[in-house]
């Protein structure tokens, strides 16, 4: 399914937008028949603190509970965010989840970027039937679980895209800006062995050449690599146009030593750490050059919440956030609408009020698949929600250059890299 276009979507968006301001009002007033407790409504967040992209997952959720609080909270109920570091850890993040629920009595929880991570922690949102939502997480199989599981499963939402449509804003982008402005035809798939590159690698294979991109190989590395002029070397030997990538958890040694290599082949598609401001300094400038997928990005106005957003972001924190801090700033935003519809935080109304969520956020309209969906609780995409950007590093900034309606810059490359 082909990513909707700029411009079908920014008409709905500007529409829905008109609600915002009557949507954060009724969020702190609330009808007057909602005979609540004033207890503080706590949301657990389970992420990678001190991972490059994790960590802007925290901060995103405090900055939104701390904008709602001072609106008046939700229905006089004010928003407590409990955080949890789980080190990029399956069995760290169960143990969180087990006492942010039976401990520390959370209402809900935003947990994690690592689709191994949620995909250990479904099974216990269903068991202490507690609302689930990964801000970053990708792989399909978090949703097809839900699918097969509906009952059982349903606690479940997947806050960020999956990868097969990951994996399709990254070709429709790579048509326009590779294969037509400068006439690429040749690919290799670079991908970190994990549960989200499978579906997102499967999706490349097919999509690829659909758009004009020929797949002469794909590689598929550990995440614990530490030496990748060896990858290099092959991939260089076989002079593909381009490098797609699917790069999330590995660090920073890819883009270092593509750059201390000097491999005059771009890389372009999925580069989790470099949506972080912070990367430039990670890689000591090394990411320059580098093409990354993302849903928004600096000075990308993709709804009128984008920039304000990362502005008080940047203002508080000092950098821009990575991917997963938009969509964590999100959803306690469309959880507490959540919330304040279902009148409770039992989970069972309140997965109801979410599967009825439209909410303009940071980073487009957000709904959910329905459950007699394949992909129950993932976000729609297309038609007036979610879409894709693709934006670059230059000279310090993150520049978006797709879709071209909301591009603020143009392409440009190292000197040590070739293309046509």
């Amino acid at each position: 399914m082909k990513l909707t276009n700029w411009r079908i979507l920014r008409a709905p968006l500007m529409k829905a937008t008109l609600f915002l301001g009557a949507a954060v009002v009724a969020l702190a007033a609330g009808p007057a028949a909602q005979a609540q407790s004033k207890d503080p409504i706590r949301i657990g967040v389970i992420s990678e603190a001190q991972s490059v992209a994790g960590s802007s997952i925290p901060l995103g959720a405090q900055l939104a509970a701390d904008e709602i609080n001072a609106a008046g909270g939700i229905d006089g109920r004010k928003i407590e965010i409990v955080s949890y570091d789980n080190h990029s850890s399956s069995a760290e993040s169960v143990r969180a989840f087990q006492r942010a629920v039976n401990e520390d009595h959370v209402n809900a929880v935003i947990a994690s970027y690592i689709s191994e991570v949620v995909l250990a922690l479904e099974p216990w949102a269903a068991r202490l039937k507690t609302v689930m939502i990964t801000p970053g997480a990708a792989s399909d199989v978090i949703t097809q679980n839900i699918a097969k599981d509906y009952e059982h499963n349903k606690y479940t939402f997947h806050g960020y895209l999956t990868s097969t449509s990951i994996a399709q804003s990254v070709c429709d982008s790579a048509k326009d800006l590779l294969v037509k402005d400068l006439k690429m035809k040749t690919a290799v798939i670079m991908s970190e062995d994990a549960a989200w590159t499978t579906p997102l690698d499967a999706s490349y294979e097919k999509c690829l050449p659909e758009i004009g991109l020929k797949v002469l190989d794909h590689i598929r590395f550990s995440p614990d690599t530490t030496d990748f002029t060896p990858i290099f070397n092959k991939i260089e030997g076989e002079k593909p146009d381009v490098m797609i990538t699917g790069i999330s958890h590995v660090g920073t040694q890819p883009t270092v030593q593509w750059k201390s290599q000097q491999v005059p082949i771009p890389m372009f598609g999925v580069s989790s750490q470099a949506t972080n401001s912070t990367f430039w300094k990670d890689t000591n400038g090394a990411t320059e050059g580098v093409l990354f997928q993302a849903v928004s990005g600096p000075g990308v106005a993709v709804t009128p919440k984008s920039l304000p957003f990362v502005d008080a972001f940047q203002k508080r924190f000092g950098n821009v956030p990575s991917y997963c801090g938009y969509t964590a700033y999100d959803e306690v935003y469309y959880l507490a609408d959540a919330i304040h519809r279902a009148g409770t935080t039992e989970s069972d109304k309140l997965v109801d009020a979410l599967e009825k969520t439209d909410w303009v956020g940071t980073i487009g309209r957000v709904q959910f698949q329905g459950k007699d969906t394949p992909y129950p609780h993932a976000l729609k995409v297309g038609q007036g929600t979610i879409t894709g950007l693709m934006l670059q590093w230059q000279d310090g900034k993150q520049v978006n250059l797709w879709p071209t309606e909301v591009a603020n810059g143009k392409l440009k490359f190292p000197s040590f890299i070739k293309t046509n």
